[in-house]
Protein backbone atom coordinates (compact mmCIF):
# COMPACT_ATOMS: atom_id res chain seq x y z
CA UNK A 1 0.00 0.00 0.00
CA UNK A 2 1.49 3.35 -1.00
CA UNK A 3 1.76 6.28 1.36
CA UNK A 4 -0.50 9.24 0.62
CA UNK A 5 1.59 12.37 0.22
CA UNK A 6 -1.10 14.98 -0.62
CA UNK A 7 -4.53 15.61 0.85
CA UNK A 8 -5.90 15.74 -2.70
CA UNK A 9 -5.16 12.01 -2.97
CA UNK A 10 -7.47 11.17 -0.05
CA UNK A 11 -10.73 9.62 -1.22
CA UNK A 12 -12.53 11.38 1.64
CA UNK A 13 -11.37 14.77 0.33
CA UNK A 14 -12.24 13.87 -3.28
CA UNK A 15 -15.76 12.76 -2.33
CA UNK A 16 -16.20 15.87 -0.15
CA UNK A 17 -15.21 17.98 -3.15
CA UNK A 18 -17.91 16.32 -5.28
CA UNK A 19 -20.47 16.86 -2.52
CA UNK A 20 -19.50 20.53 -2.20
CA UNK A 21 -19.90 21.05 -5.94
CA UNK A 22 -23.36 19.48 -5.81
CA UNK A 23 -24.37 21.65 -2.87
CA UNK A 24 -23.24 24.80 -4.67
CA UNK A 25 -25.04 23.87 -7.88
CA UNK A 26 -28.34 23.22 -6.10
CA UNK A 27 -28.17 26.24 -3.79
CA UNK A 28 -27.85 28.54 -6.80
CA UNK A 29 -31.23 27.51 -8.21
CA UNK A 30 -34.78 28.69 -7.63
CA UNK A 31 -36.04 29.65 -4.20
CA UNK A 32 -32.99 28.08 -2.57
CA UNK A 33 -30.79 30.75 -4.18
CA UNK A 34 -32.89 33.47 -2.57
CA UNK A 35 -32.63 32.00 0.92
CA UNK A 36 -29.24 33.47 1.71
CA UNK A 37 -29.21 32.15 5.26
CA UNK A 38 -29.79 28.48 4.51
CA UNK A 39 -27.88 28.38 1.23
CA UNK A 40 -24.88 30.10 2.81
CA UNK A 41 -24.97 27.82 5.84
CA UNK A 42 -25.03 24.58 3.83
CA UNK A 43 -22.32 25.89 1.50
CA UNK A 44 -20.06 26.76 4.45
CA UNK A 45 -20.67 23.35 6.04
CA UNK A 46 -19.79 21.55 2.80
CA UNK A 47 -16.64 23.63 2.34
CA UNK A 48 -15.75 22.93 5.97
CA UNK A 49 -15.67 19.19 5.29
CA UNK A 50 -13.04 19.59 2.58
CA UNK A 51 -11.09 22.24 4.44
CA UNK A 52 -10.86 20.28 7.68
CA UNK A 53 -9.69 17.12 5.93
CA UNK A 54 -7.00 19.13 4.15
CA UNK A 55 -5.95 21.14 7.18
CA UNK A 56 -5.73 18.12 9.43
CA UNK A 57 -3.67 16.22 6.88
CA UNK A 58 -1.25 19.10 6.43
CA UNK A 59 -0.74 19.56 10.17
CA UNK A 60 1.38 16.43 10.10
CA UNK A 61 0.46 14.88 13.45
CA UNK A 62 -1.91 11.96 13.85
CA UNK A 63 -3.62 13.51 16.88
CA UNK A 64 -4.34 16.74 15.01
CA UNK A 65 -5.45 14.87 11.88
CA UNK A 66 -7.87 12.82 14.02
CA UNK A 67 -9.24 16.02 15.58
CA UNK A 68 -9.81 17.68 12.20
CA UNK A 69 -11.44 14.53 10.81
CA UNK A 70 -13.86 14.63 13.74
CA UNK A 71 -14.69 18.23 12.87
CA UNK A 72 -15.14 17.29 9.19
CA UNK A 73 -17.51 14.47 10.17
CA UNK A 74 -19.51 16.94 12.26
CA UNK A 75 -19.75 19.28 9.26
CA UNK A 76 -21.01 16.33 7.24
CA UNK A 77 -23.85 15.89 9.72
CA UNK A 78 -24.55 19.61 9.44
CA UNK A 79 -24.85 19.31 5.64
CA UNK A 80 -27.29 16.42 6.05
CA UNK A 81 -29.37 18.44 8.50
CA UNK A 82 -29.55 21.40 6.13
CA UNK A 83 -30.56 19.05 3.30
CA UNK A 84 -33.51 17.84 5.36
CA UNK A 85 -34.56 21.43 5.99
CA UNK A 86 -34.22 22.34 2.30
CA UNK A 87 -36.25 19.30 1.30
CA UNK A 88 -38.93 19.87 3.95
CA UNK A 89 -39.56 23.45 2.83
CA UNK A 90 -39.62 22.56 -0.85
CA UNK A 91 -36.25 23.79 -2.10
CA UNK A 92 -35.20 20.31 -3.26
CA UNK A 93 -36.97 17.65 -5.26
CA UNK A 94 -36.98 14.12 -3.84
CA UNK A 95 -34.34 12.94 -6.34
CA UNK A 96 -32.01 15.89 -5.61
CA UNK A 97 -32.41 15.35 -1.89
CA UNK A 98 -31.76 11.60 -2.16
CA UNK A 99 -28.66 12.09 -4.29
CA UNK A 100 -27.03 14.69 -2.05
CA UNK A 101 -28.03 12.90 1.15
CA UNK A 102 -26.47 9.66 -0.16
CA UNK A 103 -23.28 11.55 -1.04
CA UNK A 104 -23.14 13.19 2.39
CA UNK A 105 -23.70 9.84 4.11
CA UNK A 106 -20.95 8.24 2.02
CA UNK A 107 -18.52 11.05 2.85
CA UNK A 108 -19.36 10.65 6.54
CA UNK A 109 -18.71 6.89 6.40
CA UNK A 110 -15.39 7.38 4.60
CA UNK A 111 -14.28 10.04 7.08
CA UNK A 112 -15.33 7.75 9.93
CA UNK A 113 -13.22 4.93 8.53
CA UNK A 114 -10.25 7.21 7.98
CA UNK A 115 -10.61 8.58 11.51
CA UNK A 116 -10.66 5.03 12.93
CA UNK A 117 -7.54 4.18 10.94
CA UNK A 118 -5.73 7.27 12.22
CA UNK A 119 -6.78 6.42 15.78
CA UNK A 120 -5.41 2.90 15.35
CA UNK A 121 -2.10 4.31 14.08
CA UNK A 122 -1.95 6.63 17.08
CA UNK A 123 -2.40 3.69 19.45
CA UNK A 124 0.33 1.67 17.71
CA UNK A 125 2.71 4.61 17.97
CA UNK A 126 1.89 5.07 21.66
CA UNK A 127 2.48 1.38 22.38
CA UNK A 128 5.82 1.44 20.52
CA UNK A 129 6.89 4.56 22.40
CA UNK A 130 5.95 3.03 25.74
CA UNK A 131 7.92 -0.13 24.94
CA UNK A 132 10.99 1.85 23.94
CA UNK A 133 11.12 3.92 27.10
CA UNK A 134 12.82 2.15 30.01
CA UNK A 135 10.63 1.33 32.96
CA UNK A 136 11.30 2.82 36.41
CA UNK A 137 12.99 -0.44 37.46
CA UNK A 138 15.25 -0.35 34.41
CA UNK A 139 16.12 3.28 35.11
CA UNK A 140 17.09 2.56 38.73
CA UNK A 141 19.32 -0.36 37.72
CA UNK A 142 21.43 1.91 35.54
Amino acid sequence: MSRIERFEDLIAWQKARTLTRGVYLLTRQGAFAKDFGLSGQIQRAAVSIMANIAEGFERGGRAEFHHFLSTAKGSCAEVRTHLYIAYDIGYLEQSEFNQLLAQAEEVGRIIGGLRASVAKQRKKKTIKTERQEPSENEKSVK
